[in-house]
């Protein structure tokens, strides 16, 4: 008998606030256009804050730099096939640098938007997920992690051994 092993998608997300204002990005999604934090998959061998980093990167072209974790979150959701996931998404807050204007930002991604808390909540029916307003919720009210809270071992990146120990 084959036992099939539930396994959330793991994401990672940057909260970036300048000015009273969030850094979100507008993107092609299988829903339509959405509006999203600066977030995608974590990639294999890199830690969660390494992940944030390049994914903001990637969406904004701008340098991310995490000064703390603001939360663990999950939701779930269907894909466009109706195939229900789980994701566990790792958040960041910090600061970002201006973007690099000569970096092309990832496929999909349609613009970048600097938006006030009151445009974030407006706007919730186009979050490409509930826990793009839960973020700002959470970094509006102080919450706040130490970014020791995360540990990385050495052996993220390194293929599993026989064993199986990874």
């Amino acid at each position: 008998m084959s036992i099939t092993r539930w396994k959330p998608s793991v994401t990672v997300a940057a909260i970036i606030e300048r000015n009273g204002r969030y850094l979100l990005v507008e993107e092609h999604t299988t829903g339509g256009l959405r509006l999203n934090t600066p977030a995608g998959h974590l990639e294999p061998g890199e830690s969660p804050q390494q992940g944030a980093v390049r994914e903001a990167l990637e969406e904004t072209a701008c340098v991310f730099n995490p000064t703390a974790l603001l939360g663990v979150y999950m939701a779930a959701s269907a894909d466009a096939q109706g195939t229900p996931t789980t994701r566990l998404r790792f958040a960041f807050c910090g600061s970002a640098s201006t973007p690099d204007t000569a970096r092309p930002l990832d496929k999909g991604i349609v613009r970048t938007l600097w938006l006030t808390p009151a445009d974030i909540e407006a706007s919730r029916p186009r979050h490409r997920s509930p826990l793009v307003w839960r973020c700002v919720q959470d970094h509006l009210r102080g919450q706040r992690f130490g970014l020791d809270a995360i540990y990385t071992d050495p052996t993220v990146g390194v293929h599993p051994t026989a064993s199986g120990f990874y």
